[in-house]
């Protein structure tokens, strides 16, 4: 099954489309597995858009006591490597990723779309000034939530909230290039979260071939060409 699905990347057109589980490789828990931040955090809380603007304060201490470390700490794994050198290699055109800290692109991803944002970015709700991770640290030692330095204005994180659009532009993106796409990738996503879980299926009815890896069972897996069970850190470098 690797072979027949290497000769299928090896032709090119590929895209990737990656989920919680290629992150949890580098030690960032998922969001609903065991041990996961929605065991310990309550999700109506800290993921809520309607409760940040009651009470930013949550969300903050949230990311100051478990989301600071693990930007600071965890380095990409061999599945972001085996991506960035696919793509340098040409045979892979994007990814489109649900993941928020940036992994991709510090292992050498050049087209990342990233469908729920990034909390490596952040911005003054008031004034809309950039603040980058740095900046956040040193707000965060002086207030909670952390305030405009020019402004005073509450910052926010540049992810998607629950009950908010996704990245003006994101989803359209994601579904153009999966439709033209001859192979997609779908690697450790449950396919459970939409309107990202629509990419797969898009991509499948344009024509397009689908592999699937993950260590679980996904609602995708009947209409796959490829299904491999396992960590994508052992599976993608196969690839190469």
């Amino acid at each position: 099954m690797i072979a027949s699905l290497k000769e299928a990347v090896n032709f090119g057109g590929v895209v990737a489309f990656t989920g919680a589980g290629v992150s949890a490789e580098s030690g960032i828990p998922t969001y609903r597995g065991t041990g996961g931040f929605w065991t310990k955090y309550d999700p109506d809380k800290y993921a809520s858009i309607d409760y940040f603007e009651q009470d930013p304060s949550y969300y903050w201490r949230f990311f100051r006591d478990t989301r600071l470390d693990l930007l600071r700490h965890p380095k990409p794994n061999p599945a972001h490597l085996a991506l960035a050198e696919l793509e340098t290699r040409g045979k892979l055109q994007a990814v489109i990723t649900q993941n928020i800290d940036g992994l991709h692109q510090e292992a050498g991803s050049r087209k990342v779309i990233e469908l729920h944002g990034s909390s490596r970015k952040f911005h003054c709700l008031e004034c809309c000034r950039s603040y980058l991770l740095e900046e956040i640290e040193a707000e965060l030692e002086k207030h909670l939530p952390p305030l405009c330095a020019d402004c005073n204005g509450i910052l926010r994180p540049d992810i998607v909230f629950f009950g908010e659009m996704l990245p003006p532009g994101a989803i359209e993106e994601a579904m153009d290039l999966a439709s033209r796409a001859s192979l997609l990738l779908v690697i450790g996503s449950s396919l459970v979260v939409y309107p990202a879980a629509q990419i797969p299926m898009a991509a499948k009815s344009c024509g397009a071939r689908l592999a699937i890896i993950n260590d679980e069972p996904t609602p995708a897996d009947g209409l796959s060409d490829w299904v491999l069970m396992g960590k994508a850190g052992e599976i993608l470098p196969q690839l190469l």
